[in-house]
This record gives structure tokens, sequence and C-alpha cells, in this order.
């Protein structure tokens, strides 16, 4: 089979996987929980907000080795993106700024998903024979579905992604962004970026989540600061964006300029499919991180967790969009973070648009390398034991470097093959196991909170 056979095939495999069947599963599984949780993530919005942002005391007596917002710092450190730079503009590129309003639907559903994973999560975690926590969708699918299979299956599928969309792919994406923006050789950034991302995992979950909790919300504040900007300097755009965003959700976008035109349906996919590969919800990522945290009450990081979708769709992917489409870049052919930085530049009225792109585009993908490092690092040692996980952690760092200096076509379209298995396994658990996450939640609601 020669190169432009393999590369079509895997392809097509990949447009299969990430499929509409998928993208009905993961947002149908949102609406299902939805209903069942009564609107939780709407009526919960604020408390979780607090107990996430605010409140920040934290139990540090209880079980658990992170504290509630390191946990979160570390998912949102996997799922604050590329997907929130370059996948927001490759929505609206492709389906117009209506695109934009379906990845908030998409987000807002998804809020009831990842709260409900979290939930499993803490509930079905274990410990290992060092005292660290273990847990996430290979947990509450062998214990609480009794479907080792099922677990194991998850498990191959996250580790074989975290070398992929979790590791080379990221790391590829700094060396670019480098190389582009700043010259640097890729050979220094792999050497670089091995030994800051060795330094940090080594340490294990410990280490990562006081990075992430240092970083994630600097990195987060940096680009959300630099959208802001643009935003107030072009204010007197803002409500005509958001008109165009509501009308083209619902009717054909004609072509103009670069733009090839959209029918609804297109708009509906790639915002649906852009923002569930933006936040994750469903695919059982984040949950691995939420199992880490220091609680008793499984809800309690649940309400947590479920902030991590909100910030990373309806606000950093908004402001995203938003500044393409006030930009009026939307429509000029470009793609990608190429759009983004177009639209930046054009906003900022410099080239300092640019380079807030290139650093975000970096941090987003350094951030992204811890994050899924741990969920790695914890599927390994579900299928192999606690002795791997060293040995995990160096080759892990070791292909870092590889991805820095390789070319990844390929590796990207593989990695996003695994990347959307994880789902299908993950979702048979949300929905099985329905009737648990509406226990503890209710529990949570009439008993444990009316005795604070």
């Amino acid at each position: 089979m020669d190169a432009a056979t393999l590369h079509n095939l895997i392809s097509e495999i990949d447009s299969y996987v990430w499929g509409a069947p998928l993208i009905i599963l993961l947002v149908g599984t949102g609406i299902f929980l939805t209903l069942r949780l009564k609107g939780l993530q709407f009526t919960q919005l604020l408390h979780s907000l607090y107990l996430a942002l605010i409140k920040r005391k934290e139990d540090t007596d209880q079980p658990g080795d992170i504290t509630h917002f390191q946990a979160l710092m570390t998912a949102l450190s996997a799922t604050v993106g590329t997907g929130n730079i370059a996948g927001v503009a490759t929505a609206i590129a492709a389906g117009g700024p209506g695109a934009l309003f379906w990845m908030w639907v998409t987000g807002l559903v998804g809020m009831a998903t990842k709260y409900s994973e979290a939930v499993l999560a803490v509930h079905f975690r274990e410990k290992d024979k060092f005292g660290n926590m273990m847990g996430g969708p290979m947990f509450y699918l062998s214990k609480g579905m009794n479907s080792k299979f099922l677990g194991g299956l998850f498990a191959i599928f996250a580790a074989l992604a975290a070398f992929g969309i979790g590791d080379t792919v990221q790391s590829n994406s700094v060396a670019d962004a480098l190389m582009g923006s700043f010259g640097v050789p890729h050979w220094v950034t792999a050497i670089v970026l091995m030994v800051a991302t060795g330094a940090v995992i080594i340490g294990g979950i410990k280490s990562i989540g006081k990075v992430t909790g240092f970083l994630v919300p600097l990195m987060i504040v940096f680009y959300m600061g630099g959208a802001l900007i643009i935003l107030g300097i072009n204010y007197a755009k803002i409500i005509p964006a958001i008109e165009l965003i509501l009308k083209q959700a619902f009717t054909t976008t004609a072509a103009t300029g670069g733009f090839l035109g959209s029918t609804v349906m297109l708009t509906i996919r790639m915002g649906v499919a852009r923002g569930v590969f933006s936040n994750e919800s469903g695919l059982g990522s984040s949950p691995i991180a939420a199992a880490a945290a220091q609680t008793k009450n499984p809800v309690t990081q649940a309400l947590v967790s479920m902030t991590q979708t909100f910030i990373d769709t309806i606000v950093v992917c908004s402001l995203t969009g938003l500044v393409i489409v006030v930009s009026d870049k939307w429509s000029s052919g470009l793609n990608g973070a190429q759009l983004t930085s177009a639209a930046f530049t054009t906003g900022m009225g410099s080239s300092l648009g640019d380079y807030i792109v290139s650093i975000g585009l970096m941090l987003f993908a350094y951030s992204t390398l811890l994050g899924w490092s741990y969920y790695g690092e914890k599927s390994i040692e579900y299928l192999t034991g606690e002795k791997s996980i060293k040995p995990y952690r160096y080759l892990f760092t070791l292909f870092v470097g590889v991805g820095a200096v390789s070319q990844l076509n390929l590796v990207w379209k593989i990695a996003d093959i695994f990347n959307g298995l994880m789902a299908f396994p993950n979702l048979i658990g949300l929905l099985a196991l329905a009737p648990i996450i509406v226990k503890d939640t209710k529990k949570y609601l009439f008993e444990g909170r009316k005795k604070k």
C-alpha cells in the first residue's frame, strides 16, 4: 500500500469515526443527562463557579492527591488547546458565523456530560499501591458496569490517544508556531520542550497540579485579555456580529469573498463537531483528572469539573469566534490558526495580534502535554500495573521531542481516530450508570448542602 492510499484510508476511517453517529450520540447523551438532572448545569452554574473560582478553601484532609482547583486546571490544561484557536476558526471557515451558535449549544449540553463523568470518576475511584488515586471511565466501566472489556477498551484507546493528540501533535504545533513567528529551529524546541515537560510529569499528578494551577489561569487570562482588547476597540461591531451569528445559525449562508457558502446542516455539523473536539465532553478524558481531587463527595468535584466546559467553550471559544466575526475575516478564505491570526492582527491593528495568537497557541499546546500525560499514565497503569508508571513518563517525554522534529500529517489523523474511539465505551457507561449519577446528585442537593 503506497503512502497516498494509506492516507486516504486513514482519512476515511477518521471521517467515519467522527461522523454523524458519534456526533449524535455525544450530543444526544448530553441532552439525555440534562433532562435526567433537570438542567443542573443551568440551576447550579453560579454555585459551581463559586466552588471552582471563588471559594478555593480546599478540603486537604480528605482523600485525594490534588485540590479541586488543581484538578480543574489539570483538566482545563488538556482541553483549552489548539481547538480553541484553530478549531473555532475551522468551524467558522466551513460553516459560517452560525457555527459558533452550535458550539454554544454543544457546550451547554456538554456541561451535563462533563458533570456526570466526574460524578462517576470519584464514585468508583480507588487507590493504587503507592496511595495515589486512580479513576475514570475504565474504572466506572469495569466496576460500575462489571465490564472489564469496555474498561480495557477505553484504556487502550486513551493510552494511544495520549501519544498522539496529547503528545506528538502538540509538540509539533509548538515547534511550528515558534519557527513561523520567531524563527526558532525545530530541534531547539524539541530539547526545550522535553526538558520542560519531563521536569513536570516525572513528579506525577501533584507536580502537574501545581504547574497547571499556575500556568492555566495565566495563559487563559493572557489570551482572553488580547481578545477583549480587540472587542473593546471594535465594540460597535459586537451586536451586529451576534445578530449575524444567530441569523446564520438557522439560514443558509451565501458565498462571499473567499467563503464558499454553507447550508444549515453543514453549519450545525461543523459547530457541533468542533465544539465537542474543543471541550472533550463525553470523550472520557477529563474525569481521569477529576478522580484525583481531594474530596469525599463526588458531586462537589463534579460541579467544579462542569465549569471546565463552560470556561472552554462558552468563554474562550466565544471570544475567538467573536474576534473572527467582528474583524470580517471569516469570509477571507483563510482557515485554522491562520484565520485566527489574521483576525487578531486586523482587530488589533498591528502584528501584536499575531504574536498573541502564536504565544497563546504555544502555551495551550504545552499545557495540553501536561494534562494528557496524566491521562495516558493512568490508562497505562490500569492496563499493566504500577510498574509501568516511570517508564511511561520517560517514554512520553521522549515522544515530545520526536513530535517536535517530525512531519505528522498522518499522525494527526490517527490520533484523531483514537480520540474519537474513546467516546464510544465512555458514553455507554454514562447512559447505563445514569441512575447512580442522579442518586448521588439528589443526595448532595437535598441532604449534603442542607447540613452545611
